[in-house]
């Protein structure tokens, strides 16, 4: 995908008049509201992953689907770095999935980076899956249901992700984290 012609406003804009929803009708159907919504459509604000997760599930797709226009290719066992599918703003917060069609797959794999001071949100989310990673680099602050643990590098986690959960960078150096979704459901 080209950076440069990526939208995420248009492209979310794009999805929800396809499935006939107003900014409303959508706001309703994720609990978030019509303003914000506008804003993202708009491109003058980004959404956390946990505010984009809301809206990409009452449109019935995925993260991975809506930020994949690859995914029509077949999966291939070898991948160059500009082969990751980028799932975020890749500014602030960076997850790079391998492979861009992961239909039928058992798991998800990804480069995950977080600048300093970003992280998935105020807001705690959960899914259906289990997740795991390794601190490659930097501190990540994580937090699962009601415990709370800074992670350094070489340290890793693996928790039942219906347990709500946020991953933030508080520090002042930049966090790589290779990590896991199972089944990939993001």
């Amino acid at each position: 995908m080209d950076k440069k012609e990526f939208s995420l406003g248009k492209r979310l804009k794009k999805l929800r008049t396809q499935k006939n929803l107003s900014i409303r009708s959508l706001a309703e159907l994720c609990g978030l509201t019509h303003p914000f919504i506008s804003k993202i459509e708009k491109n003058e604000t980004s959404p956390s992953v946990s505010s984009l997760k809301k809206i990409l599930s009452a449109l019935d797709t995925t993260i991975s689907d809506f930020f994949s226009d690859k995914v029509s290719i077949e999966r291939v066992s070898f991948y160059k770095p500009e082969d990751l599918v980028e799932l975020a703003d890749g500014v602030l917060l960076s997850y790079r999935q391998v492979g861009a069609n992961l239909k039928g797959a058992k798991m998800m794999l990804l480069h995950e980076r977080y600048a300093p001071n970003a992280g998935t949100g105020d807001d705690m989310y959960s899914h259906q899956a289990e997740e795991g990673g390794i601190i490659v680099k930097g501190k990540l602050l994580l937090t699962v249901g009601d415990e709370s643990r800074v992670l350094e590098e070489g340290d890793a986690y693996y928790f039942d992700s219906t347990i709500p959960h946020k991953m933030e960078n508080k520090f002042e150096e930049e966090c790589i984290v290779i990590s896991s979704v199972t089944p990939p459901n993001f």
